[in-house]
């Protein structure tokens, strides 16, 4: 069998293609009202390891401040309604929790309040509430928790619904 040049030039991209892909192993099914979903079968993903013994130290340091519980990563709030996020971090000594909003710190003002409490030792609790809330409010919030040894944050998604009566 003969093949012209442009045959052979596709031809060689088809093979390289499929020898790129072949540990993809993708499938695509279709799922309620006709939304396309791809499941995903291969590889784990790749843990990227710590470029330094510093970096080590500091990431994965027994003391460093971690949070280990935290509110929904997305939430939807009634205009008008009160909106609620906690932060529980662990860490020694004990971390301390800052609260942003779109990368700004959040400091206090008269709807605007947060209520830690000291749980153990080493465990802060913090809850941030906004009451009323206005559409103003919708954005991304994040607590930060922090100690001498590392920095932990956990992020939430607002956005406001109307409701119509």
């Amino acid at each position: 069998m003969y093949l012209n040049s442009f045959s052979r030039t596709v031809l060689s991209l088809i093979i390289i293609l499929i020898l790129n892909c072949g540990n993809l192993e993708a499938q695509r099914t279709t799922v309620g009202r006709g939304v396309l979903r791809r499941n995903y079968t291969g590889k784990k993903p790749v843990v990227i390891q710590h470029r330094t013994p510093d970096a080590v130290n500091y990431y994965d340091h027994e003391n460093g401040a971690k949070i280990i519980k935290s509110s929904h990563f997305e939430l939807d709030y009634t205009l008008g309604r009160k909106i609620t996020f906690f932060c529980m971090a662990q860490g020694n000594p004990r971390p301390t929790i800052t609260w942003f909003k779109d990368g700004a710190e959040l400091y206090q003002h008269r709807f605007f309040q947060v209520h830690e409490s000291h749980i153990d030792s080493d465990i802060i609790k913090s809850k941030m509430e906004i009451d009323p809330t206005t559409q103003m409010d919708a954005g991304y919030y994040e607590c930060q928790a922090d100690n001498i040894y590392a920095i932990d944050r956990r992020g939430f998604r607002t956005d406001y619904v109307m409701i119509n009566f």
